[in-house]
């Protein structure tokens, strides 16, 4: 839970009282390895922050190919936020690419503390928009070539090309196993 003050605390200021209740509307839960965090066609219920672990967002396009748009680890929101406050189905999977630790917020808890909390709004639209703004601009280049895209994705995610899938890695960059397993080759 510590991690999760530390993360809200970036964002403004809050006192004792505030913290506390933020501690009590939020619930640790275990998310196993390819677990779905929300999924596609249902409305997401939760907010959640990773303790440990990563997630990612993915969807199928309409060949029926399964594509990886963003990974999210430790220290991170992670929601589909327009639809969780839209209260609409999602287009979108997240799921967990390793064994993940999350604090969760129901939708209800998550709108209490807009209604109790002075200043919540304002924070929590800050690291909707910090959220938001990882899961964007992290996206592959698709004008770049393979490699190009590889090494900015080591750049952004340094910590993930041993903790996830190899699949999921060519799937984020658009490129298939094959050509990804050459490209690491030659750059070693």
């Amino acid at each position: 839970m510590k991690e999760l003050i530390e993360y809200i605390l970036q964002f403004g200021n809050l006192n004792g009282q505030q913290i506390n209740l933020i501690q009590k509307k939020a619930t640790e839960i275990q998310l196993h390895k390819d677990s779905y965090f929300s999924e596609a066609g249902k409305t997401p219920s939760q907010v959640g922050f990773i303790i440990e672990g990563v997630i990612r967002g993915c969807y199928y396009n309409n060949k029926g190919e399964e594509i990886t748009r963003c990974f999210v680890s430790e220290n991170s929101l992670v929601v589909d936020y327009v639809n969780f406050e839209a209260n609409t189905s999602s287009s979108e999977y997240l799921q967990a690419c390793t064994d993940c630790k999350l604090i969760v917020f129901s939708k209800q808890n998550w709108e209490e503390l807009s209604h109790t909390i002075v200043g919540w709004d304002a924070i929590k639209n800050k690291m909707v928009q910090s959220c938001m703004y990882q899961k964007s601009r992290k996206g592959p280049v698709v004008s770049q070539d393979a490699t190009t895209r590889y090494l900015a994705f080591l750049e952004n995610y340094p910590s993930l090309s041993n903790r996830v899938l190899l699949a999921h890695v060519a799937s984020y960059l658009g490129v298939t196993q094959q050509s990804l397993s050459r490209i690491r080759k030659n750059i070693r």
